[in-house]
């Protein structure tokens, strides 16, 4: 087999292409929990602590020169990314626990019983017409 029609296989097996689809979700999902956090959850908190604005929270260890930008450290944004880290590891876990939970529920239901086979019908029917010929 050569090395295209192998990779051609593996490309095409559902789970490659369930994770490609879980990991554009995935990134589009990233982008709205960033959103809620620097539009919606650091505002009020930073309200609550003193009208702090996080993303510009900051120290400047050198000040810009003519020729050369300032070299700050933007720890703000560092406690933004840890609070939408924290929000996307707790929605997954809400979801991972919820997958399970289903899975338990569907492993403790009783299985439908198995249909009966041919012969058992066929029995069956005749015990039904054996029945039904006596009255």
């Amino acid at each position: 087999m050569s090395m295209i029609q192998e990779f051609k296989s593996f490309a095409m097996k559902g789970n490659v292409v369930d994770m490609a689809v879980g990991i554009i979700i995935g990134a589009a999902f990233g982008k709205i929990v960033t959103s809620l956090v620097t539009d919606v959850v650091m505002p009020p908190l930073g309200l609550l602590i003193g009208g702090v604005d996080f993303s510009a929270l900051g120290v400047t260890i050198r000040q810009a020169a003519a020729d050369s930008p300032a070299v700050v450290l933007k720890y703000g944004v560092f406690i933004n990314t840890i609070v939408d880290f924290i929000i996307v590891a707790l929605a997954i876990f809400l979801l991972v626990r919820g997958m399970n939970a289903l899975r338990k529920k569907q492993a403790e239901a009783p299985a439908a019983p198995p249909a009966p086979s041919k012969q058992e019908v066929l029995l069956g029917e005749i015990r039904d017409l054996l029945k039904a010929g006596k009255h």
